[in-house]
């Protein structure tokens, strides 16, 4: 089975983390969030992968290339204007032979891929979309089915006191080829507006809701896997904590220097330093004298703590630097601009 990764969004909500770098390249655990999900695909063996891509393409074509170095054979399909989160699957149709999966690059989860491929083939819908039960309804899109699993409807984040479900879309969704049927013709989206080109479509807008109308079978495939959406400054930083506490496995520095504390690379001064885990410490680092790190804690690649500053729970992006004698606690902190 082939897979799409979805790369071209804005992520405006991640703003100034954004400004100048693609959602996909926001980096948790000192590695972008995207190689995570290439690293998972290549584990579930999809190695035939497509990334649609659009803000700072150049960024994601220079790190990923053809994919070799992670284990896959990867392409690209530019979007000069974005053509929405079906369109962007429309576009790259060409790509795909036959079933396929279509997974966010911008998205943190480690589901079992294997697991929702064989669900998908083995009920015969022509779609399948990964589901969570979430506690509150009202920050998701949420999935209604009936006891076989069979989706009969959709609402888009309702209060808890109103909602039918409380089954999560996580955005994950394996198709069979016949899904590009049910497209909106072009310029027909329910979602065009000025700007948008005319091969623009949505899956939640038009695709979906014409499957239901033809009464057309298709299903959720519940999971309790890790998903965060990192939609938020605050989603980036809990991603960052939960792969530093192993609620997530996105792998660790072989590298510990002390319990919970692991270097990545060659670090300068972490022995005059107080350090209490869990910390994760980027390549090139710098630790001054008596700098004090507590964690949850992720120092980027070239960080610079100086002497007697000190930091807690927080992420500090590449490059970022703590003047002697400041401190953080909390939040996330990024280089300063060139």
């Amino acid at each position: 089975m082939k897979a799409m990764v979805l790369a071209a969004g804005l992520g405006t909500r991640l703003r100034p983390v954004t400004r100048s770098v693609p959602k996909p390249m926001v980096p948790v655990l000192n590695r972008p969030v995207m190689e995570h999900i290439i690293d998972l695909l290549a584990r579930h063996d999809f190695t035939e992968v497509i990334a649609n891509i659009h803000w700072y393409p150049d960024v994601i074509k220079g790190h990923f290339g053809d994919g070799r170095d992670f284990g896959i054979e990867l392409t690209y399909s530019h979007e000069e204007e974005l053509l929405g989160t079906a369109g962007g699957v429309r576009n790259a149709s060409h790509f795909f032979d036959d079933d396929f999966l279509v997974i966010s690059g911008d998205a943190m989860t480690d589901i079992d891929l294997a697991a929702m491929r064989e669900f998908h083939r083995s009920h015969g819908g022509i779609a399948t979309l990964a589901t969570r039960r979430v506690t509150d309804t009202s920050e998701f899109g949420v999935v209604i089915t009936d006891e076989a699993g069979r989706i009969q409807g959709f609402q888009e984040k309702p209060d808890p006191d109103e909602a039918l479900s409380d089954l999560a879309n996580c955005g994950i969704y394996m198709f069979d080829r016949e899904i590009f049927d049910f497209f909106p013709a072009p310029g027909a989206s329910k979602l065009m507006a000025p700007g948008h080109p005319d091969e623009f479509a949505d899956w939640a807008y038009d695709v979906f809701p014409a499957l239901l109308d033809a009464g057309i079978d298709f299903y959720a495939h519940e999971t309790d896997a890790y998903w965060n959406d990192i939609g938020t400054i605050d989603e980036l930083i809990q991603s960052n904590f939960d792969g530093l506490f192993g609620d997530v496995d996105l792998g660790l520095p072989e590298k510990q220097i002390l319990p919970e504390v692991w270097v990545a690379g060659e670090v300068e001064g972490v022995e005059g330093a107080e350090i209490d885990g869990p910390v994760l410490i980027g390549d090139g680092a710098r630790i001054g004298e008596g700098a004090q790190l507590v964690g949850p804690l992720v120092l980027g690649e070239g960080c610079s703590i100086g002497a007697g500053a000190g930091v807690r729970e927080a992420v500090l992006l590449g490059r970022s630097s703590l003047e002697k004698g400041a401190f953080l606690a909390g939040g996330l902190l990024g280089p300063t601009r060139d």
